[in-house]
């Protein structure tokens, strides 16, 4: 099959720290990118997570506290009171 070039742009310690993790296992970059490559091919997605900023506080708690069935109401009868609860 033939080859073509691919050109990307990434910031110099990126770059770095990408070169010397490819080395440490033992594949070059290009190998590296031609495996991602055919994975997003042959899965028909990015293959692995992509996440947006962590929660605050706050809202960790929150869940931490819902995951513990704390501060948790309901349910509700109503739409009146739930807007009751709501409220208060």
């Amino acid at each position: 099959m033939a080859q073509t070039n691919v050109n990307i742009r990434m910031d110099e310690n990126t770059k770095r720290e990408f070169d010397l993790f490819c080395n440490e296992i033992g594949l070059s970059v290009s190998s590296v990118f031609n495996m991602f490559a055919k994975t997003v091919v042959r899965e028909h997605r990015i293959p692995f997570e992509i996440k947006t900023e962590m929660p605050n506080s706050v809202t960790i708690a929150a869940i931490e506290a819902a995951e513990k069935g704390e501060d948790v109401y309901g349910p509700f009868d109503s739409v009146e009171s739930l807007m009751e609860a709501l409220n208060a």
